[in-house]
């Protein structure tokens, strides 16, 4: 009994570690592939679909589809998950930017080379750089919402651990 036991519980190990492996190595380059396929959406103000996006709701929206339920809001957004300087940024943060008052009022997601994908006013989900005038003078921080090398968190945002139950990590 006790033999048959630990065979279960190894054989679960074994099969949990090959999810992991799995999970912990794409769920970012997911959310660029997933994020750009949404480029040309019109601009809504409110809009959470894609007949039409407002920024929050276009980054929420992408994150719902990763597991992860975000605040509406790009104030609350930049409120919440762990602050990443400038500098570090990793593809799959959020950025930040004050466009219309003091806080956040506006929010993308970083897909690296110094680029967010986002859902602008005036050009619906297009792709920009950090480093034009615009958003570099509008500019107010990140946030990180999961990391690769947190197996927990890894496991909670990937499609296939929603799937196989493995959700009840983060929520």
């Amino acid at each position: 009994m006790k033999r048959g036991l630990i065979l279960t519980i190894f054989s679960f190990l074994f099969f949990f570690s090959s999810y992991i492996h799995t999970f912990a190595a794409e769920p970012k380059k997911d959310i660029v592939e997933f994020s750009k396929q949404y480029i040309g959406v019109p601009y809504k103000w409110g809009g959470t679909t894609p007949k039409g996006f407002d920024c929050s709701g276009f980054v929420t929206y992408v994150y719902r589809e990763f597991g992860v339920n975000l605040p509406r809001t790009a104030e609350e957004q930049y409120k919440k998950g762990k602050k990443v300087e400038k500098g570090k940024l990793a593809v799959g943060d959020l950025v930040f930017f004050a466009t219309y008052k003091k806080t956040a009022s506006h929010a993308g997601i970083y897909i690296g080379d110094n680029q967010f994908i986002h859902a602008s006013s005036s050009k619906g989900v297009t792709v920009s750089a950090l480093d034009e005038k615009y958003w570099k003078n509008s500019y107010l921080g990140a946030r990180r919402y999961f990391d690769t090398n947190d197996v927990a968190q890894a496991l909670q945002i990937h499609p296939l651990a929603m799937q196989s139950g493995f959700s009840l990590l983060y929520r």
